[in-house]
């Protein structure tokens, strides 16, 4: 049988093996989740909800251990991975809040004497969920809970580099009384995903990873009529206006640069700082990251861990060697990080400036520690620079200024607009990209409306 192996990036050993699901037990876990769902559908909200809510209990209690395997997984630094815990909680309380005002049927005011017309909202069915490693639970739970209380059965495919998380789903749910089969994990080959996403009971595929596999699950699923949920890569802007508080500014930019070793889809991956304020920006920035410790993410002082994997670090140092090539100046010594090793996952970050569009790095979704930084002489060079790219997740502005903020926020693409944060996720919020970005919608009130589909009834009432 076929085995998945994943690797721990901190060592380079073997973590955790699973044997992949044969296409005959794939097709089982479908036909299961299409049975399934027939009685799931018509659970009530408000039931589906206190399923849900137990099962954040259930798995906020297993938070170490948790924790701990997100660290062996995937590299982020043991001190932080209890945030992911903590974020998925949150994410899934506030969908079950507003579960019922947002699933219960849409009532059309009685303005027709003899008729009874209202919108309901009806759940999908089976629907195939793939997730990305870097923020696995995150990830998931955008999608798994918002299809659950909407009433749809969930098959969840994790990324090989994080199977565990899918499992902890699984373990969790069962824990707070789901039915049987309405949530299933797979672990399963490429081949196999594709086939699944071809299936005709399959009713939505939400996937989260690049934009080259985005492609490939949009192609699989254009045989029949069936939406598609991509939340895809990422160079996501900042702007430094002359008027921000640089000291705030500075600390939350190096952390949105280098926080999960800048392995977000929504980490700042480009800055455009005022000529006004540069100089100043620049030294402040340099400061702030020398003081990060790369290191063994299993040691509670190591702030920066190794990325998911050696060729993952390779392609952030070709970005860096060919910027430089081509003009950049890095700032930051990497002997100051001895970790710091070619052919392995650990790389030291680094801050380049005189860098410019015609390079990868502020080009390409380099998803590791390196930011280019760039002057800028006006708010309207800033707007150019910031749209000038095939991405359009979010984007943010650093300025004491709202209603100037309000004012470049429209005339930026993206999906979300910052003021003074960056790199963060509000649940009552549409998470949503544009262009190479993605499309469709996790949560949210619109979040739900991507899970359903409207069904009008239209009764004429008779004596």
């Amino acid at each position: 049988m076929p085995e998945q192996v994943t690797i721990s990036p901190i060592d380079n050993t073997v973590y955790v093996t699973r044997t992949l699901a044969t296409t005959e037990q794939v097709n089982e876990a479908i036909e299961r989740s299409k049975n399934a769902f027939l009685s799931w559908k018509k659970v009530s909200v408000k039931e589906r909800a206190n399923i849900i809510s137990k099962f954040v209990v259930f798995f906020v209690a297993k938070k170490d251990d948790i924790a701990k395997e997100i660290t062996m997984q995937m590299g982020r630094p043991i001190q932080y991975t209890g945030g992911e815990i903590n974020g998925t909680a949150e994410r899934a309380r506030y969908m079950i809040s507003i579960a019922e005002e947002n699933l219960n049927d849409t009532e059309i005011k009685d303005d027709k004497p003899g008729f009874r017309r209202f919108i309901r909202k009806e759940p999908l069915g089976p629907i195939l969920i793939i997730a990305a490693w870097n923020y696995p639970y995150l990830v998931s739970v955008n999608g798994v809970i918002p299809a659950l209380l909407a009433g749809n059965t969930v098959i969840l495919k994790q990324s090989p580099h994080t199977p565990l998380c899918a499992e902890r789903f699984g373990e969790a749910l069962k824990e707070a009384g789901l039915p049987e089969n309405v949530f299933q994990v797979l672990h399963m080959s490429n081949s196999d995903t594709e086939k699944v996403i071809k299936h005709p009971d399959i009713a939505y595929v939400n996937f989260t990873g690049s934009v080259k596999t985005g492609r490939e699950v949009q192609k699989a699923s254009s045989s029949k009529f069936m939406g598609t949920g991509l939340e895809l890569g990422g160079k996501d802007p900042a702007y430094v206006r002359q008027d921000a508080d640089l000291e705030y500014t500075v600390e939350q930019l190096v952390d949105g640069s280098f926080f999960n070793s800048g392995q977000s889809c929504c980490a700042i991956e480009r800055i455009y700082v005022h000529e006004d304020v540069y100089d100043q920006f620049i030294e402040k920035f340099v400061e702030l990251t020398k003081r990060y410790k790369l290191g063994d993410p299993l040691d509670p002082g190591t702030t920066l861990g190794p990325l998911v994997r050696t060729s993952s670090a390779e392609f952030v140092r070709q970005q860096i060697e060919e910027a430089i090539n081509q003009g950049a100046v890095p700032l930051i010594d990497t002997a100051l990080f001895p970790e710091n090793k070619k052919n392995t996952p650990y790389l030291a970050p680094q801050v380049l400036v005189n860098v410019d569009h015609s390079m990868r790095v502020m080009r390409e979704e380099s998803f590791g520690p390196v930011i280019g930084i760039m002057k800028v002489p006006s708010d309207e060079e800033a707007i150019k620079l910031m749209n000038d790219s095939e991405f359009g997740l979010t984007a943010s502005i650093w300025t004491k200024d709202e209603n100037a903020a309000l004012e470049i926020g429209n005339e930026i693409d993206t999906g979300t607009w910052f003021m003074n944060r960056c790199d963060c996720l509000d649940p009552a919020l549409a998470w949503v990209g544009v262009k190479n970005s993605g499309r469709g919608c996790t949560l949210s009130k619109f979040g739900f409306d991507y899970f359903t589909r409207p069904k009008s009834f239209h009764l004429k009432l008779t004596t």
